[in-house]
């Protein structure tokens, strides 16, 4: 009887210890289910937080950039610091343009210029060259919640001529979607687009040296556009829905569109600055646009020469411009295409100019006309044979109409990287002269270009 009792209160014992056990597992099991609900709700909390964060965030954060001194800098010293006024988001950026270029022989049928190294068309060009030149560009951009915003722009050149020159140092000011106004040294609205076009040159100073006596003028609507190395351009500007009006003024050496200063064998005097004044207004839907415009000297006797005592006023010209572009791209930037319908015509003293082009880009594939009318009502073909070295084409009165046909070929994305392409170009250019006096006589030149361009 002693030995059951004894049985029972040991099984008892047992029972209460395994009880016990058991009891406090569960409450360890429940504590850590309860920092587990803790811990999902923390992580769900941050989880929103950065969602939150990231909607807000419009545009991603520009990575930073660990500038380290190439010199260690002694412990005694201060680091150097790169200090900003806190006005205005600045942007450092650039590119390179190098071009290899093989022509059929040397000389040139018309002025317009097709590199950095060349300031007008000589008539002992080498059959190949290489050239182009360097941009750093420095902007700067100020802009308050109203609106209103104010910055400038400048583009220093250096070309492989061992020369420093400059694209666009200018100041503007306005409202956004509004009116803008623009001083200094820069290029007005394009009215001859020439798509990806590798041989006309819009470098340096794209205003000057455009016009080469006795040989062909291809006329473009630049004569006002401005970046002259003798004056400045003052712009004001108007969005107003799909509208835009802008008047340019150019104020500048006016002989200095001419190269040696002079114009149908005349060396030219410059008496006072030009005032060009050029309007523009354009239209724009979706993927068509479309611009007329129109620019005149308004200074009268700006320069020209003296004949017998007399002075002849050679500064009278005014020029017309309307242009067409189909932009393709803007919705399909893969298999769209873009197309430019241009024309110009210059009235000016003894000649008028028309010029037509137009010229398509489809994957990567550039290829374009441009016809140019030169009438010449007086010329003195008495000092112009120094100039040219009898490689003019124009030396009498007459009609001589110039064909241009350039394409060119992109290869984007060389060695996988998104800032360097490549261009392959090529052009064909013949003149037919059909002077007063004299024969009419033809000549054909032709060439290719290699060009590199990388941005940084």
């Amino acid at each position: 009887m002693k030995a059951k009792y004894l049985a029972l209160m040991i099984g008892a014992c047992f029972s209460h210890n395994l009880w016990a056990a058991n009891n406090i597992t569960i409450e360890q099991r429940l504590a850590e289910l309860e920092q587990r609900v803790v811990n999902a709700e923390k992580r769900a909390s941050d989880a929103e937080a950065q969602i939150r964060s990231l909607k807000q965030q419009q545009v991603a954060a520009t990575p930073t950039v660990n500038v380290q001194s190439a010199e260690p800098i002694a412990a005694d010293k201060t680091p150097p610091k790169l200090t900003l006024s806190g006005f205005s988001d600045i942007k450092f950026y650039g590119d390179v343009e190098f071009n290899m270029d093989a022509a059929s022989r040397s000389g040139s049928l018309t002025s317009m210029r097709t590199s950095a190294n060349k300031d007008w068309a000589s008539g002992t060009n080498e059959r190949w060259d290489i050239n182009g030149r360097l941009l750093l560009g420095f902007d700067g951009y100020q802009r308050l919640d109203n609106g209103n915003f104010a910055g400038f722009s400048v583009q220093p050149l250096a070309d492989l001529t061992g020369k420093m020159n400059l694209d666009d140092a200018v100041f503007f000011f306005g409202r956004e979607n509004d009116w803008k106004i623009k001083v200094g040294r820069f290029e007005a609205y394009d009215m001859f687009p020439l798509n990806q076009d590798t041989f006309i040159e819009y470098s340096g100073n794209t205003a000057n040296d455009l016009y080469s006596d006795g040989y062909g003028y291809i006329y473009m609507m630049k004569e006002g556009r401005g970046r002259s190395d003798s004056g400045g351009n003052f712009l004001l500007s108007k969005t107003i829905d799909n509208w835009y009006f802008e008047v340019n003024t150019l104020l500048e050496n006016g002989s200095t569109l001419y190269t040696e200063k002079q114009y149908h064998g005349m060396d030219l005097t410059n008496d006072k600055n030009v005032a060009y004044v050029r309007p523009v207004i354009a239209w724009q839907n979706g993927r068509f646009s479309t611009a007329i415009a129109m620019e005149s000297n308004v200074v009268n006797n700006a320069y020209g020469y003296y004949e017998n005592g007399k002075w002849i006023d050679q500064s009278e010209r005014t020029g017309y411009g309307f242009t067409m572009t189909w932009n393709g791209q803007k919705t399909d930037p893969e298999d769209g295409a873009v197309i430019n319908l241009n024309t110009a015509y210059m009235d000016a003293t003894d000649e008028t100019d028309f010029t037509a082009g137009v010229n398509a880009l489809w994957h990567r594939f550039e290829l374009g006309y441009i016809y140019a009318h030169n009438k010449i009502e007086a010329f003195n073909a008495t000092n112009i044979d120094a100039v040219c070295e009898d490689d003019c084409w124009i030396t009498d009165p007459g009609n001589y109409d110039i064909h241009t046909i350039h394409a060119s070929y992109l290869f984007p994305n060389v060695m996988d990287m998104k800032n360097f392409n490549i261009y392959l170009g090529a052009y064909a250019s013949w003149v037919e002269a059909n002077p007063n006096n004299g024969d009419n006589s033809e000549d054909a030149r032709y060439g290719g270009r290699l060009r590199f361009k990388y941005f940084f």
